[in-house]
């Protein structure tokens, strides 16, 4: 099947209701047979419902469909986007370890890595995403993973895939992609080499800001790396289990770790009807993606054009540094653009004059939004990281929703 197809009906199978939406299966748990019953799914013997802190019916049928659609072995849906990340990382480190991550890269995510991974032991590199050569000279025995984007938040930088995972892949390193401004219908990472891909769902994939969510997805072959001495959990018993020893047992250890250790110790479970509202966002993900996209095209003509604007940035835009790669990876380039005004109180009060652009912090929802990110989202950026990270003080981040293109037009315009 397609992948339109895919998101529609994979992974629900009617029960004797034939309800055509899949069920919320809204509990905190679920009965055993008896004692037998619950000993054998416990002690992962036998499949089936635990606890939803563990997994839920309707979660599963959104893990299976998002999981299909980056051509993934199994997924994992949590929280928020940023828990996704954090498992994503803590499935791989120990104390004493380090990551590398790109130097344009979500706020959240660097502070992450730069910041409280640090109080547990694990050192943070920044490698040159322009330059991925760099990441010779920055791998060593206990690099662990190496961390970028698909489209840079808010940069809007596109890495050379091939030549990152090609790195990756000749010294064992695990890579992961946060895939959430592109979807899986612009660029699939997985197909690019890379080994695990993390979205904040919470974006495009529900749609219209209606939930908090995030979810990771494992490639086929990720299993390859984990079984080498760089990943010792995935190889030595966990008593937790009895002696399990994930790659032994699974053919998707990354997932099944981050299932069956992290989520049941940290809890970063999302709830059962946010999972259901992300069902319904895949359904129409095909189309607002390219609806998104053919907004922001036309939007960035005319911002291209203003003699008030002194830098425009979008992957698809001819003058802009990432179009070659944009071209070669990316079916769209989604409806985020940013843009440089000439100063901070410059950026501030464009801002304070739109009308139908709402200021939020949230991005890729139906709706039109704007943002200041040197303000908000990497406001704990000192001055000289705002410059690495690409935000410069006067830049304004764009998030183009569904409305009428000549609408949000006419509403740029009279803000400048």
């Amino acid at each position: 099947m397609k992948d339109a197809t895919l998101a529609l009906h994979l992974g629900y199978e009617k029960d004797k209701e034939k309800a055509m939406q899949v069920p919320i299966y809204m509990t905190t748990a679920y009965e055993y047979e008896n004692t037998d019953h619950a000993a054998k799914l416990f002690d992962l013997e036998e499949e089936g419902n635990i606890y939803t802190r563990i997994g839920n019916p309707t979660t599963k049928v959104f893990e299976k469909r998002i999981a299909a659609l980056e051509r993934g072995v199994d997924a994992l849906a949590t929280s928020s986007g940023m828990a996704g990340v954090f498992y994503a990382v803590s499935n791989l480190v120990s104390s004493g370890d380090n990551i590398i991550i790109s130097d344009k890269l979500y706020g959240g995510s660097i502070t992450l890595s730069t910041q409280t991974l640090k109080r547990f032991g694990i050192a943070a590199k920044y490698f040159d995403v322009k330059n991925p050569e760099s990441l010779e000279n920055l791998i060593d025995e206990k690099t662990k993973l190496i961390l970028f984007e698909s489209i840079a938040n808010p940069a809007l930088s596109v890495p050379d895939f091939e030549k990152i995972t090609q790195i990756a892949k000749k010294h064992s390193v695990i890579t992961v992609c946060d895939n959430t401004l592109a979807t899986p219908y612009s660029v699939k990472p997985i197909e690019l080499g890379v080994d695990i891909v993390v979205h904040s769902a919470s974006k495009y994939i529900v749609g219209n800001g209606s939930a908090i969510a995030g979810c990771l997805i494992e490639a086929p072959f990720a299993k390859d790396k984990l079984k080498t001495k760089r990943y010792p959990q995935f190889n030595t018993p966990d008593e937790s289990y009895h002696g399990l020893i994930y790659n032994e047992k699974f053919d998707n250890p990354f997932i099944s770790r981050a299932r069956l250790a992290l989520l049941r110790d940290f809890g970063a479970v999302i709830s059962p009807f946010n999972s259901w509202l992300l069902i319904l966002g895949l359904e129409t993900l095909h189309l607002r993606i390219k609806a998104h996209s053919e907004n922001a095209v036309k939007i960035v003509e005319f911002l291209s054009n203003h003699p008030k604007i002194k830098k425009v940035n979008y992957p698809f835009l001819k003058s802009d540094e990432n179009y070659d790669l944009a071209k070669r990876y990316l079916k769209y380039a989604g409806g985020i653009i940013s843009f440089e005004l000439g100063s901070y109180e410059e950026a501030k009060e464009f801002v304070s004059k739109l009308k139908i652009f709402s200021l939020v912090t949230n991005i890729s929802d139906s709706k039109s939004l704007v943002t200041h990110p040197a303000s908000t989202t990497h406001q704990q950026l000192s001055k000289e990281e705002l410059i690495n990270a690409g935000v410069p003080e006067g830049l304004v981040r764009l998030s183009i929703g569904l409305e009428d293109v000549d609408d949000l037009v006419e509403d740029l315009k009279g803000a400048l």
